[in-house]
């Protein structure tokens, strides 16, 4: 697990990553490291050791995947029917869930909201 706040995701939320992490299906976006980077610039996290090397240990991790900033993501991203999604970083991880059948983890409330029209997966990180 992370060395940030995990108090932020329940238990039951943390078990379904750490499966899916067992099942090799734990997708990770280019603009999750970046906004990793962001918050630590914010003083909203800390780690321990160089956030660098952080990012690159839990890449490594059995179970996760990197995966690629495409053309198509990115413009499924701008296209999405949705003008609730103001954030460009939420449009691009909720285009690239769309694109890879997978399940956003996520607590942002315009996500949840956005996935109530049945648009994309969630898992309500509470």
């Amino acid at each position: 697990m992370a060395e940030g706040d995990e108090r932020k995701l329940d238990a039951g939320s943390i078990d379904r990553i750490e499966e899916a992490g067992r099942q090799g299906l734990v997708l990770v976006h280019p603009m999750s490291v970046w906004e990793v980077g962001t918050l630590l610039r914010r003083g909203r996290i800390a780690f321990t050791s160089p956030v660098e090397d952080w990012v690159e240990q839990a890449l490594d991790l059995p179970g996760i995947f990197l995966l690629d900033l495409s053309p198509r993501s990115a413009l499924q991203g701008a296209l999405l029917p949705s003008d609730r999604l103001t954030d460009p970083v939420d449009r691009m991880l909720v285009a690239a869930a769309r694109i890879e059948g997978a399940t956003l983890v996520t607590a942002d409330a315009r996500i949840l909201a956005f996935a109530e029209t049945g648009r994309v997966r969630v898992l309500a990180a509470r």
